[in-house]
């Protein structure tokens, strides 16, 4: 008994301890504060409000995860708000973990086991579908009439080893036929498509630059760790986060690395950097999963401010009107000052928040994760699912739906499309009751159809007032003589 007495309260101390050191890293970390005089640029080429032109947005509304090639996963060409009324469902028969890209009338997506579809974006129903003995955690690019998509590892989908065999595939948007395949190590990243060439991140350590006519590697560059952040672009420069805790640069062209940069250290070590990179204002914003969200210059690599959020950022981050918007594992969601790096306002969800937002006509859209973090050494916030539709400019909640766990919206002209679990939900935005039209007086419309205009007869309405006036003028006039002849 003595023995489990002190075997506990060695115990205790050792937590006591570790989390002593904890609270001291946690206050030594230098946060920094960012500026508006640095390196932040808002001409309208380098905002994402910046509109794309008409033909593009009705061929390809939502082309790739993230929308634009900067991931800034926000629209502002499409004008859906709520309330809105569903219009069809679709069931994928397994979880959904990114959201589907929308090209040519069709919503094409990956479900978690297998299976890849071509849905129709009007009814519902599928156009085409193919299967695949690999798992997904991916989102497709359409490009040049092309679907092109990565997959993980092989079912049954275990983690180890993690030199396991993942695949590459282009397949014909129109009829799902596969045009070529390349294989590397598991994919968990969505492809990005720059001009003829298409940049993907692997577990192997390294990011690939495919020739998208042949399906061959132009180029290939080693990083410090597993890429599991998507490439983003702007500039002539690729962006990606690594396992390794690191972000880098490189030129699109040549693979060449222009800067690298790192996360803030805790107890000697960098967490990774899972999120994709947002490219907005001159800028790379980036969650770390040490729940610290970081901007850094997009030409000098430089860090320009590092604000924490909570316990863990596995979002990708939406950019708007110079704001951040990310959410975190305590369940939490927020928007920053995308200059200065200060917190806006945060809205509490019934969830961990894991998957990247979207802001969709100035509403921001994001889902809760349940399970999410469940087995984390951090705290986690575990409650119901749902997707969230908040006022993006202040933060008040405007709409919600009860299924939703990862990145939750996407749209296109037309519809607003939520992803659930395993479903893709349409909904449209509810049709204003008009008011019904007055009927017309019966004398109005004799007197438009007397005219050879159509337009009311001014002069007769004249005369006759003419005549009433003078009547009414003789009747005062005969009144008064008679009241005058009537006085003695």
């Amino acid at each position: 008994m003595p023995y489990l007495v002190a075997l506990a309260a060695a115990s205790a101390l050792a937590l006591g301890i570790a989390f002593g050191f904890w609270l001291h890293d946690e206050a030594t970390i230098d946060y920094v504060k960012g500026s508006s005089t640095q390196e932040f640029v808002t001409t309208q080429q380098k905002t994402p409000e910046q509109k794309r032109p008409r033909k593009v947005v009705v061929r390809l509304p939502w082309p790739t995860y993230g929308l634009k090639v900067q991931r800034t996963h926000t629209s502002t060409e499409f004008k859906l708000k709520p309330p809105f009324r569903l219009r069809w469902t679709f069931k994928a028969g397994h979880v959904l973990e990114f959201p589907p890209s929308i090209a040519y009338g069709r919503l094409y997506l990956a479900q978690q086991r297998g299976r890849f579809y071509a849905v129709h974006h009007r009814t519902g129903k599928i156009v085409w579908e193919r299967r695949f003995n690999h798992c997904s955690a991916s989102s497709p690019t359409i490009a040049y009439r092309v679907v092109y998509h990565a997959w993980m590892q092989p079912l049954p989908c275990a983690r180890y080893p993690r030199n396991q065999r993942g695949l590459l595939v282009a397949m014909a948007a129109r009829t799902g036929r596969i045009i070529w395949r390349f294989h590397a190590g598991p994919f968990e990243t969505s492809p990005l498509v720059i001009g003829r060439t298409l940049y993907v991140g692997s577990w192997d350590h390294h990011l690939y630059a495919i020739n998208i006519g042949t399906g061959k590697p132009r180029w290939s560059f080693a990083a410090d760790g597993e890429v599991n952040s998507s490439a983003a672009y702007s500039s002539g420069k690729i962006y990606f986060g690594t396992d390794g805790g690191s972000v880098y640069a490189l030129d699109a062209r040549t693979g060449r690395q222009r800067w690298r940069a790192s996360a803030l250290s805790r107890f000697g070590r960098r967490e990774y950097f899972y999120a994709t990179p947002t490219i907005a204002y001159g800028r790379v914003f980036i969650g770390n999963a040490d729940g610290t969200l970081y901007a850094f210059g997009a030409s000098s690599g430089r860090l320009l401010w590092a604000q924490r959020a909570g316990t863990y950022i596995y979002t990708a981050a939406a950019v708007w009107r110079r704001r951040v918007y990310v959410g975190t594992y305590d369940g939490y969601f927020m928007a920053f000052n995308a200059a200065t790096g200060d917190r806006l306002w945060r809205f509490s969800a019934s969830a961990a928040v894991h998957g990247a937002p979207s802001v969709i006509d100035g509403i921001v859209y994001f889902a809760a994760c349940p399970a999410c973090g469940s087995v984390a050494s951090r705290y986690a916030k575990q409650g119901a699912r749902g997707t969230y539709a908040l006022d993006a400019e202040s933060g008040k909640l405007v709409w919600h739906w009860p299924d939703g766990v990862f990145s939750p919206a996407v749209a296109d002209s037309q519809h607003l499309y939520i992803v659930g679990r395993s479903r893709v939900f349409s909904f449209a935005p509810k049709r204003r009751a008009q008011k019904p039209k007055r009927k017309k007086r019966a004398n109005q419309s004799k007197a438009r159809s007397g005219t050879k205009s159509g337009r009311r007869a001014q002069g007769r309405p004249a005369r006759r007032s003419k005549q009433r006036s003078s009547q009414r003028r003789s009747t005062a006039a005969s009144r008064a003589t008679g009241s005058r002849r009537a006085t003695p």
